[in-house]
C-alpha cells in the first residue's frame, strides 16, 4: 500500500489541481490539442540576506525528462479523478475527458528546448521552452518547477561554495536535515553545481559516484562508556578500515586527546604500511584547530593528512576560514597554501537547505499558441512592469566580448540570426530610455543557448554524465566576469531584447490595453 501511495503522489498526479481543471477546459473547447508554448524562467537571483548569488546554475532537467519518459495516466490514477467530485456532489471530472487522459495523457508529444544543463544561467531568460498539445503541456507546469526550481537552487549555492573553497573538495552531508525524499533531487543538483562528493548512498550509486563519510560521535561515546575511551575506538575503526581510516577528532576534546590519540592511531597504521586518510573536525573555531591540527600532524611527519572541517558551512563561512588560516599560519611558522591545499568542506543544512534563499521564484508563462501553422504571441501584463512577459517563439543568444567573456544575454525572435548581424540593437527589457548598439567587429564570439533536449538518443539530457554537466559549469564560470561571481554584492549581467522584440512586446500591450478599455 505504501508503495502505492508513493507511486500516487510522486507519478503523474504530482501536479496542482487547477492544471488538471484546466487541461478539462480546454478539452471542453476543442483546444486540448492546439499547440503552446509555455516558457519557464525565474525572476531574480537568489539572495541569501547579508550576500546574493549573481547568476544560476540550471540543473534538474535530465531528472524531468527522466519522469516525462515514465509517467502517464493509467487506470490508477483514473479511478481517483473519478471519485472526486464539485461542490454540488456531482463527479469533476467527465467521462469523455478522463477517457481522453487515459489514450493522450502522455508526455511524448512534448517537445523541450533550452539551456543545457549545467550552464549558467541568468533572471528572465528563458531556461526551458515547452511546445506541444496544449492540455498536457499545462499539465506539466507543475513537475516541470518542482524539478527545476529545487535542483537549480541547490546547483547555484554548491557553485559558490565550490567557489569560495577555492577549489578544494567539498562533501555534502545534509540528507539528514534536508526535506524528505527532497534530498536526492538536492545532492544531484549541489553534484551538478561542484560538489565532488555525498554521504547519500543510494543518490550516489544511482549517478554512479562512490559515497563518501566518516564515523559518529556515537562511536567514541558508546567506547567510552564501556571503559576503552576514545584511543579504543580510533583503534577499532582503524583496524576494521586501515585504508580509509579518517577520524572525528572532537568528541572529547579536540586539542588535548581527539588530534593526539588519531595521531597515536595514524602511527600504528604508517608501521604496518598503510597510510591514513585524515581526521575531521565538527565543532569549535575550526581555523584555528585546523591550523593547530597542522602543526601536531607536520610534526609527526602526516604533512599531507587531510583535514576535513565541517559544522554549519556556507560559502561565507568557508571564505573566513581560509582567509583566517592565510593570515594566522605564517604567524604559525606554517605556510598557507600548505594547510589550505589539505582541507576538505563537509556541507550540510546551508547547502541542502539553500539557507537563507530556500526558494527560486522560477514561473512558467504561456509565450505562444499556434493557430494552424502560425505561432500567434501570447503575452500577461502585469501591474510591475518588469513581470509582463516577453511574447512569442524565441531564440536566446549569448553574445563574447573580445575577452571570451560573455557580456549579455540576448533574447531575439525566432528569425533574427544574431550570429550573422553587422549590428545588433539592444533594449532593456523593462526601462525604454536604455538601449546600445554592439558591432559584430566587437564581439568576439555570438553563441544560440536553446537548442534541443530530446527525451531520448544520444543528444538527450538522460545521455549526460556529470563530468559533462560540471564542463559546461566550469566553461561558463571561466567566461563570466569576476564581478559577476563576488560572493557579495555582484555585479548585474545584463539581460537585452533585440529592437524587433521590444517593438512586439510593446505592440501587445497596448492592444490588451486599449481591448481592456485602459
Amino acid at each position: 500500500m505504501r508503495r502505492a501511495h508513493r507511486q500516487l503522489s510522486e507519478g503523474i498526479l504530482m501536479t496542482d489541481q487547477y492544471q488538471l481543471t484546466m487541461a478539462q477546459l480546454y478539452f471542453r473547447q476543442g483546444l486540448h490539442n492546439m499547440d503552446a508554448q509555455f516558457e519557464y524562467f525565474y525572476r531574480n537571483n537568489p539572495s541569501y540576506g547579508s550576500h546574493q548569488a549573481g547568476y544560476t546554475v540550471l540543473a534538474g532537467t535530465g531528472s524531468l525528462l527522466e519522469w516525462m519518459a515514465e509517467e502517464r495516466f493509467t487506470e490508477h490514477e483514473i479511478a481517483y479523478l473519478r471519485r472526486q467530485t464539485g461542490r454540488s456532489g456531482k463527479p469533476l471530472f467527465h467521462r469523455d475527458f478522463l477517457d481522453w487522459l487515459l489514450d493522450e495523457g502522455h508526455f511524448g508529444r512534448i517537445r523541450i528546448t533550452g539551456l543545457q544543463e549545467g550552464r549558467v544561467a541568468h533572471p528572465t531568460v528563458p531556461l526551458l521552452t515547452v511546445q506541444g498539445p496544449m492540455a498536457m503541456a499545462q499539465i506539466l507546469e507543475t513537475p516541470l518547477l518542482n524539478h527545476i526550481n529545487y535542483q537549480t537552487l541547490i546547483a547555484t549555492k554548491a557553485s559558490r561554495m565550490h567557489q569560495a573553497a577555492a577549489g578544494r573538495p567539498i562533501l555534502e552531508f545534509g540528507l539528514r536535515r534536508a526535506q524528505g525524499y527532497g534530498g536526492n533531487a538536492g545532492v544531484r543538483g549541489a553534484l551538478v553545481g561542484g560538489v565532488d562528493a555525498s554521504s547519500n548512498v543510494g543518490i550516489s550509486h544511482a549517478l554512479g559516484i562512490d559515497p563518501k563519510g566518516t564515523h559518529a560521535h556515537s562511536m567514541v561515546q558508546a567506547f567510552g562508556a564501556l571503559g576503552a575511551g576514545e584511543i579504543g575506538a580510533f583503534r577499532a575503526y582503524a583496524e576494521i578500515y586501515p585504508d580509509d581510516c579518517l577520524l572525528l577528532v572532537d568528541t572529547v576534546n579536540t586539542l588535548e586527546s581527539g588530534i593526539p590519540n588519531a595521531i597515536t592511531v595514524f602511527e600504528e597504521l604508517r608501521a604496518k604500511g598503510h597510510r591514513p586518510v585524515g581526521i575531521r573536525l565538527d565543532s569549535g573555531d575550526l581555523a584555528h584547530l585546523a591550523l593547530q591540527a597542522a602543526l601536531a600532524m607536520n610534526r609527526t611527519g602526516f604533512t599531507d593528512t587531510n583535514i576535513v572541517l565541517s559544522n554549519q558551512l556556507d560559502e561565507m563561512v568557508i571564505w573566513q576560514i581560509l582567509s583566517q588560516i592565510r593570515t594566522e599560519a605564517p604567524k604559525l611558522g606554517l605556510e598557507p597554501t600548505d594547510v589550505v591545499n589539505r582541507l576538505v568542506f563537509g556541507v550540510g543544512t546551508a547547502l541542502i537547505t539553500s539557507q537563507g534563499a530556500p526558494a527560486l521564484d522560477g514561473v512558467y508563462k504561456l509565450t505562444a499558441v499556434k493557430d494552424g501553422t502560425e505561432w500567434k504571441p501570447a503575452i500577461k501584463i502585469s501591474e510591475t512592469p518588469g513581470k509582463t512577459i516577453n511574447p512569442g517563439t524565441k531564440n536566446i543568444w549569448r553574445l563574447y566580448d573580445k575577452r571570451e567573456k560573455a557580456t549579455c544575454d540576448v533574447l531575439a525572435m525566432e528569425d533574427e540570426r544574431l550570429d550573422q548581424a553587422a549590428e545588433i540593437h539592444l533594449h532593456h527589457p523593462v526601462d525604454f530610455q536604455i538601449q546600445r548598439t554592439l558591432h559584430r567587429e566587437d564581439l568576439n564570439r555570438i553563441e544560440r543557448l536553446n537548442i534541443d533536449l530530446p527525451q531520448s538518443g544520444p543528444a538527450s539530457p538522460l545521455a549526460d554524465t556529470l563530468d559533462t554537466m560540471r564542463s559546461r559549469r566550469e566553461h561558463d564560470l571561466a567566461c563570466l566576469d569576476d564581478g559577476v561571481k563576488r560572493l557579495v554584492n555582484p555585479h548585474l549581467y545584463h539581460i537585452s531584447l533585440t529592437r524587433s522584440l521590444w517593438d512586439l512586446k510593446q505592440k501587445l500591450v497596448r492592444e490588451r490595453c486599449k481591448g481592456a478599455g485602459k
